[in-house]
């Protein structure tokens, strides 16, 4: 009914449009010559200027799933107004603005990709396989994003929504076609590496997951941004500003547990903004690790997670100062602030914030060595690489994906999409009955200031792990 009130009352005011209302909102009349596709496509090197617009259309992305994702998991909440305003609780609503930007942010990188791939490739006549391969690359990750954080979404425009499983499957073919072109980009490999773990198919996950770190052990893939060049990248790291530049006005807190990794991005330079890392060999050791301990061979996982700690121990860590991040001026005593704080029992987790503080920008975690050697053939070694997984990833959107939750398409698919209808997959939200039951304390916190004492209300990571059984987590198990 509420499509069809749209299409009456969009006759009925084209109808009543008279030819002066036309020519004043008919922009069509008016026409840039360097914006028509026949001065584009063609010429020589626009398959390449075409992919940066396309690395420039994952950092836009980016900057809105990351808000989502983040306030929606147990890492961070949201002690301000400036940000998403549902997610904490994960009140996952059609109509909320961020569900329709980030939805159609992805299905622009999806089209700039199958534009790419039919009309600017093969219309350039420097046009190659690696930049081939690169599209094919992004086609696969709008696929893959897809399939992490919908339950069903289109592919095309006004199509049925494909499930979860079949967005990872284009995904797949996707990837497979961009190692076809180029068989040299570890990122291809993990990627599909991804779509595998999340799909359970483990056999094929470590097959890939195992090629990466043969290729190249420490690789990253990341988003660019750019403080001040709007026509080339977007104007800001948007995740950034919620975590550091808006000082004393920081938006997003994350749990006491994750303090130390605390903000991950950081300001860089007065041109250039912190990237987002968004697939790293970290990964690929986590999916053989998770793979081992399944298989019952905890021996096997403590190498992995020995080899990732490893790695782990040559990121880059960033001196930041963090003196005026506002942690507890609106509520004193609100939320640990200082190095003596132990948190569920374990210290050093919090860091002071009256100087500068060191901080990991590509990975960093808690996990220690003994602890790796502790590991054995049970539900604590999953809780440590859970735990370790959610440190390593915190501000990249995989613990949201890990908890099993899914959002919801859009308000304008569901009234415009001939092939959805509100109440419909994908028009309502996924959680895990597991994870709802506990949705408005995923980040509540007790602290004793006076002792020194926090802890968090609830482990979500526990509570995933003693869940493995279900479909909606822990895809291995």
């Amino acid at each position: 009914m509420k499509k069809l009130l749209i299409i009456l009352l969009t006759i009925t005011l084209l109808v009543n449009c008279t030819d002066d209302l036309k020519d004043a909102t008919d922009f069509t009349s008016v026409e840039n010559p360097n914006l028509l596709e026949d001065s584009f496509l063609g010429q020589s090197n626009s398959s390449g200027v075409w992919l940066e617009g396309m690395d420039r259309q994952m950092s836009l992305f980016l900057n809105e799933i990351l808000i989502l994702s983040e306030l929606g998991s147990d890492n961070y909440v949201n002690t301000q107004t400036f940000y998403n305003q549902f997610m904490d609780n994960l009140e996952i609503r059609i109509d909320d603005p961020d569900m329709r930007d980030t939805q159609n942010d992805l299905a622009r990188l999806r089209e700039m990709a199958d534009f790419g791939l039919e009309e600017v490739g093969p219309q350039d006549p420097l046009y190659s396989e690696d930049t081939e391969a690169e599209y094919y690359f992004f086609k696969g990750m709008s696929n893959l994003f897809a399939g992490m954080y919908f339950s069903r979404i289109p592919e095309e425009p006004g199509a049925v929504p494909l499930t979860t499983e079949e967005n990872y499957a284009s995904a797949i073919a996707s990837f497979t076609s961009a190692i076809e072109r180029n068989n040299s980009q570890p990122e291809y490999y993990l990627a599909r590496a991804r779509a595998y773990y999340y799909l359970g198919r483990k056999v094929e996950a470590v097959a890939d997951a195992q090629m990466v770190i043969t290729m190249d052990s420490d690789f990253v893939r990341f988003a660019r941004f750019d403080e001040t060049d709007t026509t080339t990248q977007p104007a800001v790291n948007i995740f950034e500003n919620a975590l550091y530049e808006r000082a004393i006005f920081d938006d997003l807190q994350p749990l006491p547990t994750l303090d130390f990794l605390d903000p991950k991005y950081s300001f860089l330079t007065p041109e250039e903004d912190a990237p987002v890392y968004y697939l790293k060999a970290e990964e690929a050791y986590f999916i053989l690790a998770e793979a081992n301990l399944s298989d019952g061979n905890a021996l096997a996982a403590q190498g992995n997670m020995t080899d990732l700690l490893a790695l782990i121990g040559t990121r880059e860590v960033r001196t930041i100062d963090d003196t005026t991040e506002g942690r507890t001026q609106r509520a004193p005593g609100s939320r640990p602030n200082n190095s003596g704080v132990v948190v569920n029992g374990r210290p050093n987790l919090v860091l002071d914030r009256d100087t500068s503080v060191m901080v990991s920008s590509v990975s960093g975690t808690s996990l220690t060595q003994p602890e790796i050697d502790a590991m054995a053939n049970d539900d604590a070694a999953l809780e440590l690489l859970y735990r370790t997984r959610q440190e390593v990833f915190i501000a990249e959107g995989i613990r949201f994906a890990d908890m099993g939750v899914k959002l919801v398409m859009d308000l304008n698919e569901i009234l415009l999409n001939e092939n959805v209808s509100e109440g419909d997959a994908g028009t309502i939200a996924v959680i895990p009955p597991f994870v709802d039951a506990v949705k408005n304390d995923l980040d509540a916190i007790t602290y004793d200031a006076d002792a020194g004492i926090a802890n968090t209300t609830i482990d979500l990571t526990a509570i995933l792990v003693a869940n493995k059984s279900s479909d909606q987590v822990l895809p291995f198990h």
